[in-house]
């Protein structure tokens, strides 16, 4: 079967497999017409990259685990967790919930403890075996990070207070309070020097030290000639995506405007601004490196690139000079986007009941 290819700025992208590519059809009717569809070319040419690669109804998250030997992701309907393991290219076990997930993180590098945001104010400790443990916020969820030092699990949501919850002693420890009124959007550890960022709902972000446990600064982006401004918030806009990069000084930020900013964190002024164009809040913003060959030289010669998604496309541009390198426009809304390390492949969870996989 040859796959099914788009090229933009003459880079190919490559649908591995996904609704849009195998005719999908019942497990129950392939179970009953086994001999009949051995006969069916386009049945029995089709690829599954990985069996049972989706859910039901749609996939609300997927990450990979750090070590890169599963990957984790929840759906509907029923809401349920699945873990699908890259070597067997199958599916582990799946584990059914009371509610629908919000966010969720991976805390080893396998996929054995987990911790998942739900949306009926709960966070859940997820084990090997079972739901180890349930504890109630006071507020609504909308993300959630992990400072690893202090053992900290941080949730954000419709209040201007993060809630910290720490799994050493077993109970919550004092919120931080932020200057934010409507709600904290999204919530991130800095990887290199563990500062905070809070992308709240008023347009800001929020920059704290753990080690004080003190607001040490703030970013006021704003977006010249934005047509259609946020009532309520300071610049027009929210804050719905932030991502830090690995060297611990730049930092992405999406609005739901449908804008990207590049800052450096020693600097007030974006350095990049980018427009997504078709106006939807972003959703995925993530740093990709380049690689290095095996000789030690990198392989890529424009450098690191940025990938924005909103709910419509995902696009991957260079970091230094803007420039457009390329694009995947899945057939279905984007969830959420899982870039699989040092493989090419792209993961698209989306109202879909199949995982969209690109490469």
């Amino acid at each position: 079967m040859v796959l099914t290819a788009t090229s933009t700025n003459n880079v190919k992208v490559y649908t591995v497999s996904g609704s849009n590519l195998a005719r999908k059809i019942p497990d129950w009717l392939a179970r009953r017409k086994r001999k009949e569809l051995q006969k069916d070319i386009e049945w029995s040419t089709r690829i599954e990259l990985i069996q049972d690669f989706g859910f039901p109804e749609a996939a609300l998250r997927i990450k990979a685990t750090p070590d890169g030997t599963h990957c984790m992701a929840t759906g509907l309907y029923k809401p349920q967790i699945r873990v699908f393991d890259f070597a067997n290219s199958s599916m582990k076990f799946d584990r059914h919930t009371d509610t629908e997930n919000v966010n969720f993180l991976i805390m080893s590098e396998d996929w054995t403890k987990s911790v998942h945001l739900q949306n009926d104010r709960t966070l859940e400790f997820h084990n090997e075996g079972q739901m180890h443990y349930r504890a109630r916020i006071p507020r609504f969820g909308r993300d959630l990070a992990y400072h690893s030092p202090s053992c900290d699990v941080l949730v954000g949501g419709a209040s201007s207070e993060v809630y910290r919850l720490n799994i050493d002693q077993g109970r919550f420890m004092t919120p931080f309070q932020t200057q934010s009124e409507s709600g904290v959007n999204v919530v991130e550890v800095n990887p290199a020097h563990q500062l905070f960022g809070f992308g709240t709902e008023d347009g800001t972000v929020e920059f704290w030290d753990p080690r004080a446990r003190n607001r040490i600064g703030a970013l006021e982006p704003t977006i010249p000639n934005l047509l259609q401004p946020v009532a309520g918030t300071r610049g027009g806009f929210e804050i719905t995506a932030l991502d830090f990069r690995a060297d611990g000084l730049g930092a992405a930020v999406g609005t739901s405007s449908g804008h990207v900013l590049l800052y450096d964190l020693r600097q007030a002024r974006p350095w990049q601004i980018k427009d997504q164009q078709y106006g939807l809040p972003i959703k995925v913003l993530k740093w990709l490196e380049p690689t290095r060959s095996y000789s030690g030289d990198s392989a890529d010669t424009e450098g690191a690139k940025i990938m924005s998604a909103d709910s419509r496309i995902i696009k991957l541009w260079a970091v230094e000079s803007g420039k457009p390198y390329t694009s995947i426009e899945p057939p279905c809304d984007i969830n959420d986007v899982c870039v699989s390390p040092g493989t090419g492949l792209v993961y698209v969870a989306g109202e879909s009941s199949d995982i969209q996989t690109y490469f």
